[in-house]
């Protein structure tokens, strides 16, 4: 593993023929008020490459899902900037992100956040049903990536009806289905045993390998970590170091 960069220092550009997919420039993120404002980010900066499978780890409350929110739009930063494929989401208004958010970024949360009512397709499907969709193209269009996953004989199946590592995958496909540009992931492995974890990291691996898309995941799941083609280390708020990693499967 070779250290590429560290916080504080000029960012390297990236490698020949290589796109950076998310630029973040001295980022920084408060919570709290007077002597109970903490800083949560202090003056992150890091870039996201095109094609790759990023990791975000640490311990527990050094910034990591913070980072992964200002980087999806879920939380504003208070100080610097962030573009994602040239679009400064930090300029934009609650209509554009919102819009944009829904366009180009998918979501895969620790919880799956599925809804307990819907099957699995139509929990895949939520995404482009919001998107203006009707709900038999939606379904269809969500039944075809829930099969691409291996879900092919449980897209009728309710959530209360799948294993963990089967409502992650719908989680995925819900993610997927309207093609986003850039995948954040907060811990998609934390609740899974090994094997279900590694499956659904393979997946994730997948989905990163295409000329247009990049995949950010946090993670403290060491069993993953090689997955990932580049490992960034959060502490206290800071990005402390950024690495290729060597063990990454070959694309």
């Amino acid at each position: 593993m070779s250290s590429l960069e560290f916080n504080g220092n000029e960012i390297a550009p990236p490698p020949d023929g290589i796109q950076t997919a998310v630029r973040v420039r001295g980022v920084s993120k408060y919570f709290g008020k007077g002597e109970q404002r903490v800083a949560a980010l202090q003056g992150v900066s890091w870039d996201v490459y095109v094609g790759q499978l990023t990791m975000i780890i640490g311990p527990s409350g050094c910034g990591k899902t913070t980072l992964l929110s200002v980087i999806a739009g879920i939380l504003d930063a208070d100080e610097g900037s962030v573009e994602i494929f040239g679009n400064d989401v930090t300029k934009m208004n609650d209509r554009t992100l919102t819009r944009f958010r829904a366009e180009r970024i998918g979501f895969v949360f620790q919880q799956y956040n599925l809804l307990p009512a819907l099957t699995s397709a139509e929990n895949a499907a939520v995404p482009l049903v919001i998107a203006g969709w009707s709900k038999s193209r939606a379904i269809e269009k969500a039944s075809h990536v829930l099969n691409s996953l291996g879900m092919g004989k449980k897209i009728k199946s309710m959530p209360n009806q799948l294993s963990g590592g089967q409502q992650q995958r719908v989680a995925i496909a819900r993610a997927l289905v309207h093609e986003p540009s850039l995948l954040v992931c907060d811990e998609p492995t934390a609740a899974l045993d090994v094997e279900s974890g590694r499956t659904v990291m393979n997946l994730m691996r997948e989905a990163a390998l295409r000329a247009d898309r990049a995949v950010v995941v946090v993670t403290h799941d060491n069993r993953v970590f090689d997955f990932g083609d580049r490992i960034t280390r959060m502490d206290d708020g800071h990005v402390a170091e950024v690495r290729d990693n060597v063990h990454a499967p070959a694309a």
